[in-house]
């Protein structure tokens, strides 16, 4: 059995458009050419493609279920000539990003679905460490790319670059007792903080820290779930609460001490040595032009 791409072409495109002669037009073949290969497919596979009772071809059962297939094929062949012009461009072939969920995962999707147009052929994977984390895992090479909270001190290594800030909310559980009052700062140091937890050592997992007593806890989605039921208070971004599933179950209560939220600083970070190709480029530009904090940002 010698199935050509050919032949696969000439059937998809006489699915596609209704008939021979439309085909050899797109394809720009004779009609009798498009007849034939379809005919040599026919006979190579063992089975009848199109019924040819009426004026235009019209297709069987088994070129009904065929033709899904041929379409894979077809399209399998394009990504394979995509995969070796990124080569040739040299396009990194795989791009690892480690992203803080601080960052606004509405503005992520938007941004990526931008990615995937622009650099089809690249594989992705997408990481969601917190913190210091996210710059170890540049340092250590297992991430080319990376946007956290903003350090005090990066390692020498790292070149960075400031995105803009995001709001905290002080946010607790509808029973609460913070949620009975205007809250002082004394206050906040007498119950419970639940806060986000990293895997490494560093300045910044202490640096919001209020209270006496703290539960660490690596989901900001999770520490909302745990305010719910009254365990204690937090400092969420206000993207993730106001996209929670419990949201209608918190408070986020008057501050006697301040009248504006927390902003927390984020900045995208790379390796020096490292600085990736076109597609690593391209996210740099796009995520530097996306300011966090202001109207231009989605």
């Amino acid at each position: 059995m010698a199935v050509s791409l050919e032949q696969l072409e000439a059937f998809v495109a006489a699915a596609t458009h209704g008939s021979f002669s439309a085909a050899g037009r797109v394809l720009r073949k004779a009609q009798s050419a498009i007849s034939t290969q379809v005919s040599n497919l026919e006979e190579d596979l063992g089975v009848l493609l199109f019924s040819r009772e009426g004026r235009n071809p019209v297709l069987t059962a088994a070129g009904e279920r065929l033709l899904p297939e041929a379409k894979v094929i077809l399209d399998r062949r394009t990504h394979l000539i995509g995969v070796a012009a990124s080569f040739e461009a040299h396009v990194e072939k795989r791009l690892v990003v480690a992203i803080d969920e601080l960052y606004p995962e509405r503005a992520l999707a938007a941004l990526f679905a931008e990615f995937a147009q622009s650099f089809p052929h690249v594989e992705l994977e997408l990481l969601f460490p917190m913190m210091e984390d996210v710059s170890r895992l540049v340092l250590d090479g297992k991430a080319d790319l990376g946007v956290m909270w903003q350090q005090e001190e990066l390692p020498a290594a790292i070149a960075f670059h400031t995105l803009g800030w995001v709001p905290l909310k002080l946010v607790c559980g509808k029973g609460h007792p913070l949620a009975r009052t205007v809250v002082e700062w004394e206050e906040l140091k007498r119950h419970r903080q639940l806060m986000v937890a990293v895997r490494s050592e560093g300045a910044g997992k202490q640096r919001l820290r209020t209270a006496a007593e703290v539960w660490w806890v690596e989901s900001h989605w999770v520490i909302l779930q745990m305010v719910k039921q009254g365990i204690g208070w937090a400092l969420v971004p206000d993207h993730i609460i106001a996209n929670s599933p419990v949201v209608a179950d918190l408070v986020t209560p008057a501050l006697q001490f301040d009248n504006a939220d927390w902003p927390v600083a984020l900045e995208m970070v790379w390796h020096k040595q490292r600085p990736g190709g076109p597609a690593a480029k391209w996210l740099r530009e796009r995520f530097a032009a996306l300011r966090l904090g202001t109207g231009n940002h989605p």
